[in-house]
């Protein structure tokens, strides 16, 4: 398993976890991780019984498969809580942008957005008066909270990062984020250091 791979898988995992929202899906690492996974299952297959490689390689390949589980894991239970505003930000990214979605995602979210809306319509809108018998899952299902605060950790040196706006009561706030140094704060300040892996969350 190549270092650089692990790495990669390793910080799309903690960036998921952590975030508050549904980040930019790494499809192609997952497919990569699991043709990993299959070629050191192979190779374990070989190895002579009791042989203390095997158990060792067993443990790598556990630990791995519980990584890429808890990583999609974590981007189901995203999508599920906010889908419709999953499927509005998919929708509305631009030709060329990353998708925020992998194309099995995509299904499912829509999917589950008709199911959901089937399942309220024959349990309780239809039972309303004729004016109250649609809903706007936009605005029924709430959207993910950009402004809670996540632990993160620098790993490339940012200048000048806007923490607060200025109002009335006070001027605004602006600091520097020196590389290894590790910072609690608001998500929506850091989103876009996350997404280019300036900082990674922790």
């Amino acid at each position: 398993f190549s270092d650089h791979l692990l790495l990669a898988n390793l910080n799309a995992w903690l960036n998921e976890k952590f975030s508050p929202e549904l980040l930019e899906n790494k499809s192609e690492m997952v497919e990569c991780v699991m043709e990993q996974l299959t070629h050191m299952e192979a190779n374990l297959q070989r190895v002579r019984k009791g042989d203390v490689k095997a158990s060792v390689h067993r443990m790598e390949i556990d630990r791995i498969r519980f990584v890429l589980s808890s990583y999609l894991r974590s981007r189901l239970q995203k999508i599920e809580k906010y889908f419709p505003h999953v499927l509005e930000k998919e929708k509305s990214r631009a030709d060329g942008d990353p998708s925020f979605l992998s194309p099995e995602e995509f299904a499912f979210t829509k999917e589950y957005l008709t199911n959901t809306e089937t399942y309220l319509k024959s349990v309780a809108l239809k039972h309303m008066p004729p004016n109250l018998q649609t809903v706007d899952m936009l605005k029924a299902v709430p959207e993910p909270c950009l402004d809670s605060f996540v632990f993160l950790r620098v790993r490339e040196r940012q200048e000048n990062i806007l923490v607060e706006p200025e109002t009335d009561e006070q001027r605004e706030y602006v600091v520097d984020l020196e590389e290894g140094s590790q910072h609690l704060m608001r998500y929506r300040t850091i989103a876009p250091l996350v997404s280019t892996g300036a900082v990674q969350l922790i």
